[in-house]
C-alpha cells in the first residue's frame, strides 16, 4: 500500500491559507458582480436558492468527512477501504438529497414558480459538484496533503469566474446564470476526482469498512446543523422580509461569510493531528494543540473582523456602490460574527476529536432552534438590522454551549476565552469611542492591539518565532543549494 508522508501543521496551514484566501476573494468577487448584474430582486432570489443548495450540498456529506478522518487516523488504517466506504455512503446520500431537496423546494417555495425554477437550475448541478469535491477534500485532508485541497479550491474559483464572464458576455438571463453557477461546481468536482485517482486507485469492490458508520447519526446532524446555521438568515428572512431586504442582508452577510473560510482552514490543518493524538492517548500534546488551535482561530477571526467592523461603509461603497449602503450597519455587526464563530469552531473541534460529537450536535441544534426564533422576532421588529443581531446571537449561543460541555473548560477559559475576548472587547471599546469619527485610525489602533496580544501571549510568541525561524532556515538552505549549483 502506498505511504503518504504528511505535511506539518504549519505547512498545511500555509497551503490552505493562500488557496483559501484567493478562492474566498474570487468567490466574493463573483457574488459582488452578480449582485450588480442581477440587481436586488433577482439577487435576493439567487441568495435564497444558494442557501438551499448549500444545505443540500452538506446533506451529501452529513459528517462523513469527520468519520473518514477519524477512521483513517487510527493505527494501521486501510486508506483504500476508508475511501471506498466513504464514496459508497456519499453516493447514497447524494441520491437521497437530490430527491428530498427537490420535494423541499417544490413545497417550501410553492407560491413562487420563478424561485422554484431558479432553485432547481442552481441546486442540482451544484450539489453534485459539491459531493464530488468532497471526495477530494476528505482524502487529501486524511493524508494531510493540503496543497491538493488548495488546487481544488483554486480550480473551482476559476470556473466561477469563467461562468461570470460568459454570463456578462452573452447577457444571459438570471435563471441561466444560476445554471452556469452550478455547473462550475460540477466541473471542479470532476477535477477533484481526477486528482484523487492520480494518488490512489478507487476500488469500490473493497468490502465496507466495519465500524465506519459508528456514531454516524451524531455526525450527520452536526454536519447538517453546521451548514444550516449560516444559511438560516436568507431562508427565514425570505418569509418575514421582502426579497429586496433579503438581498441587502445577503450582501452584508456574504463578505464575513466568505472571509470566515480563513480561520476555518486552521481547523482543517489541526483536526487530523488532534484525532491522531487522542486515539494514541497522547493527551498532553492533544491539550496543547487544542489550546493553540483556539488561540490561532481567535486571532485570525479578530484580524479579519476589525477592518470590516470599522470600515463597513467603505467596503459597501467600494464593492457594491452607493445603492447598497443600507446594508452597511448590518455588515458592521456581522463582522463580529467571524470572531465568535472562529472561536466556537475551535471549541467544537475539541468535542469532536474527543469522541463527544453528540454534545456538539446538541449545542448546534439548540443554536439553530434559537436562531429561527431570533431571526423571526428580530426581523419583524427591526428589519435587516434585527436579522444581523440574530445572526450574531446564534454564534454567541453556540460558542458558550461548546465550551460548557468540554471537560477542560476551566483551563480553556483561563488560557483563551477570557483573556482573548476581554482584550478584543477592550480595544473595540477604545476604537468605537475614542475614534468614532475616524474609522481608519480606529481600525489601525485595533489591529496594532492584536499584534500586541501575540507578543504578550508567551505561547503564541514562541509559536510565531518558531515558524519564522523555520522559514528563515529553509531560505538559507535554498540559498546555499543555489550557490553550490552556480559554483
Amino acid at each position: 500500500m502506498k505511504e503518504w508522508r504528511p505535511n506539518s501543521i504549519s505547512k498545511n496551514i500555509f497551503h490552505l491559507f493562500y488557496s483559501t484566501a484567493a478562492a474566498s476573494f474570487i468567490n466574493a468577487l463573483v457574488l459582488i458582480y452578480l449582485a450588480s448584474y442581477l440587481e436586488a430582486y433577482h439577487y435576493g432570489m439567487f441568495s435564497v436558492a444558494l442557501a438551499s443548495a448549500m444545505i443540500m450540498g452538506y446533506f451529501t456529506d452529513a459528517g462523513l468527512t469527520e468519520i473518514a478522518i477519524r477512521e483513517g487516523s487510527k493505527k494501521d488504517a486501510d486508506v483504500t477501504a476508508v475511501l471506498s466506504s466513504y464514496i459508497k455512503v456519499r453516493a447514497l446520500l447524494l441520491l437521497i438529497t437530490l430527491i428530498g431537496g427537490s420535494c423541499f423546494i417544490s413545497f417550501f417555495y410553492s407560491n413562487n414558480q420563478e424561485l422554484i425554477n431558479v432553485a432547481y437550475f442552481l441546486s442540482i448541478p451544484m450539489v453534485v459538484g459539491l459531493a464530488l469535491q468532497g471526495v477530494g477534500t476528505m482524502f487529501f485532508q486524511l493524508v494531510r496533503k493540503m496543497q491538493y485541497i488548495g488546487i481544488i479550491k483554486m480550480f473551482s474559483a476559476v470556473m466561477l469566474i469563467c461562468t461570470l464572464l460568459l454570463s456578462i458576455l452573452f447577457s444571459l438571463s438570471p435563471i441561466i446564470v444560476c445554471l452556469m453557477y452550478g455547473i462550475s461546481y460540477c466541473i471542479a468536482g470532476v477535477f477533484a476526482i481526477i486528482l484523487v485517482v492520480s494518488q490512489i486507485p478507487i476500488r469500490l469492490n473493497v468490502p465496507f469498512l466495519p465500524g465506519f458508520l459508528k456514531h454516524f447519526t451524531s455526525f450527520m446532524f452536526s454536519g447538517l446543523l453546521f451548514i444550516i446555521t449560516p444559511q438560516l438568515g436568507p431562508i427565514v428572512l425570505e418569509k418575514t422580509l421582502t426579497l429586496k431586504e433579503v438581498g441587502l442582508f445577503a450582501v452584508a452577510y456574504r463578505i464575513p461569510q466568505a472571509l470566515q473560510q480563513l480561520p476555518l482552514m486552521i481547523a482543517g490543518a489541526y483536526r487530523p493531528v488532534m484525532f491522531s493524538r487522542y486515539h494514541n492517548d497522547q493527551m498532553a500534546d492533544y491539550s496543547s494543540l487544542h489550546v493553540m488551535l483556539i488561540k490561532s482561530m481567535a486571532l485570525f477571526g479578530m484580524v479579519i473582523a476589525v477592518p470590516i467592523f470599522y470600515l463597513s461603509d467603505e467596503f459597501i461603497l467600494l464593492l457594491f456602490g452607493e445603492s447598497w449602503l443600507p446594508a452597511s450597519q448590518a455588515l458592521s455587526l456581522l463582522a463580529l460574527f467571524v470572531v465568535f464563530q472562529a472561536i466556537g469552531i475551535g471549541l467544537a473541534d475539541g468535542l469532536t476529536t474527543r469522541g463527544m460529537q453528540r454534545y456538539r450536535t446538541g449545542v448546534q441544534l439548540f443554536a439553530v432552534v434559537a436562531g429561527v426564533l431570533l431571526y423571526v422576532l428580530g426581523s419583524w421588529k427591526y428589519g435587516v438590522i434585527g436579522g444581523a443581531y440574530a445572526g450574531l446571537a446564534v454564534e454567541i449561543i453556540a460558542l458558550f454551549g461548546f465550551w460548557f460541555f468540554l471537560p477542560n473548560r476551566k483551563q480553556l477559559a483561563q488560557k483563551t476565552l477570557l483573556p482573548y475576548l476581554l482584550y478584543f472587547g477592550l480595544f473595540l471599546s477604545i476604537g468605537t469611542t475614542a475614534f468614532s469619527g475616524y474609522p481608519f485610525i480606529g481600525a489601525i489602533v485595533h489591529l496594532v492591539g492584536m499584534l500586541l496580544l501575540v507578543y504578550l501571549d508567551k505561547e503564541m510568541r514562541e509559536k510565531v518565532a518558531g515558524l519564522l525561524h523555520g522559514v528563515n532556515a529553509r531560505l538559507k538552505v535554498k540559498e546555499r543549494v543555489g550557490n553550490a549549483i552556480h559554483k
